[in-house]
């Protein structure tokens, strides 16, 4: 069997990769080695800006199986019938620290979703946890901004962190999350994931449901102490990525159940949360979880690069029968998720393979642009409306409208009779058994304890105090006892 040919870009043959061509022996190198001057301006290239968030990433391909009708509430066709399977991308990531950053740190989990339907891309952008730090997106840059690295320092500050949070009181039920026990996974295949965002479905006959989405993991919840996520990073900062790989490689496939909550849309006004709000969650004694369907991850990418760090998810890639909600960080991300990506991977990303719907063609009038590889025909135009059966537009919305009325402005959120900072993250608090309350108490005291302004610290105090007294109290006599040392 002869061996293949190594060439240039162009493929021309390539005659000696082991020198460069120069002037004699000795001499300079020569400005007309094509191969030379092509393989180093390729290296300068190969690095792309990494994303702002959720830098540091794992993915892999799967199904989704339905497995419960729930076509009374959805006519989004991948959900049609039981048995029914899509392919899909699931992409992991953290949140804050950048490409380089280690798998076991205390942050957030992205748990992002590509559904390849036979009616185009549906993409569920989510988390490994129900709520978020904020509720309106024009502080999204700040809080991002305060978690990062310091301008000065080049470090994660904790007077930066905790600041932000000090001013951030509706922070408080997803700061009780991230200090619990599950604030770092043992792995991506030990943790579920979240829409987070409410959404809305709408069935054949036009009516309307806000949903929220639960991945149950089937591995079952493990999670790492602080103490063990700082061994495991210092061994291994690809811990969650190894594991990931590994455990596909040998066939032993994660799955994940997905469960949804259903609100009928006319019961959204009147219910005692803001079920819009990204810093609450509906309890399950008001909506039960409903089970739909599995999700199974069984195929590694190929390329890391070109398939996790390339693939590009964005929560306005809606399918028939899925839309958006009045959720107000909802609405912000489906103009920041596509907006990145046109940044980073140019406006022709969704022609990648791995954005790229498989089950349908794109048909549009969009034509250009950096590394445009579709041309669509050259027949096709480039103008709408006109007169040579290009595509045209069906007239369905994808989802039900959504009802406004009211002035525009700048306005705080409608206000439900539950609708305080404090009380979901009292409410978690008291769920959690002594040694869970204990282990909190101490990440949270860990982290607060290093804050140089005593007024910071005050502030964050009076939240812990707001949620519930013990957990203020406990919280408070921990610093103390820290900062005394």
């Amino acid at each position: 069997m002869s061996k293949r040919v190594l060439t240039t870009e162009s493929g021309a043959p390539v005659a000696d990769n082991q020198n460069s061509a120069s002037a004699g022996v000795g001499g300079p190198l020569l400005l007309q080695d094509q191969h030379l001057l092509e393989k180093l301006a390729r290296f300068n290239r190969e690095r792309i800006p990494e994303r702002v968030v959720h830098a540091r990433g794992s993915g892999a391909y799967g199904y989704f199986e339905v497995t419960d009708d729930v076509t009374g509430f959805t006519h989004a066709d991948f959900l049609s019938s039981v048995g029914k399977r899509t392919e899909v991308f699931l992409r992991f990531s953290t949140v804050a620290d950048s490409l380089g950053g280690a798998d076991a740190v205390r942050d957030p989990r992205g748990f992002a979703v590509k559904f390849y339907t036979e009616e185009g891309n549906y993409d569920l952008v989510g988390n490994n946890t129900p709520v978020f730090f904020i509720k309106d997106p024009v502080k999204f840059p700040d809080f991002i901004h305060s978690q990062k690295r310091d301008p000065f320092t080049g470090r994660q500050e904790p007077d930066n962190v905790w600041d932000f949070w000090a001013h951030a009181p509706e922070a408080t039920h997803q700061v009780t999350w991230l200090m619990g026990d599950r604030g770092i996974p043992a792995s991506y295949r030990h943790m579920n994931g979240y829409g987070s965002h409410t959404y809305q479905w709408t069935n054949a006959d036009g009516e309307a449901f806000f949903v929220k989405y639960h991945f149950k993991t089937n591995q079952g919840v493990r999670s790492l102490s602080s103490e063990q996520a700082a061994e495991l990073a210092g061994k291994d900062p690809n811990s969650h990525q190894t594991d990931l790989l590994q455990a596909i490689e040998r066939g032993v496939n994660p799955s994940w159940t997905l469960y949804v909550q259903l609100m009928p849309a006319a019961e959204a006004a009147d219910y005692r949360f803001n079920p819009f709000d990204l810093t609450k969650v509906w309890p399950h004694k008001d909506y039960p979880l409903q089970r739909v369907g599995r999700l199974v991850l069984d195929r590694n990418p190929d390329n890391v690069f070109a398939e996790v760090e390339q693939a590009a998810f964005s929560p306005n890639n809606f399918v028939p029968g899925i839309g958006p909600s009045p959720d107000k960080m909802l609405q912000g991300r489906l103009f920041a998720y596509a907006d990145a990506h046109r940044y980073r991977l140019g406006v022709n990303h969704t022609q990648l393979a791995v954005n790229a719907p498989k089950a349908t063609v794109v048909s549009n009038y969009g034509r250009d642009g950096l590394m445009a590889t579709n041309s669509q025909g050259r027949a096709a135009k480039n103008y709408e409306p006109n007169s040579y059966d290009g595509p045209a537009e069906t007239g369905r919305p994808l989802s039900a409208p959504l009802a406004v009325s009211g002035w525009t402005g700048t306005h705080e959120a409608p206000q439900h009779t539950k609708d305080d900072d404090f009380f979901q993250a009292g409410e978690l608090y008291r769920l959690m058994s002594e040694d869970e309350k204990s282990r909190l108490v101490a990440n949270i005291a860990g982290g607060l304890s290093q804050v140089s302004r005593d007024d910071v610290i005050e502030k964050n105090l009076a939240h812990f105090h707001a949620a519930d007294p013990e957990y203020g109290k406990r919280v408070e006599e921990a610093v103390r006892a820290l900062r005394e040392d």
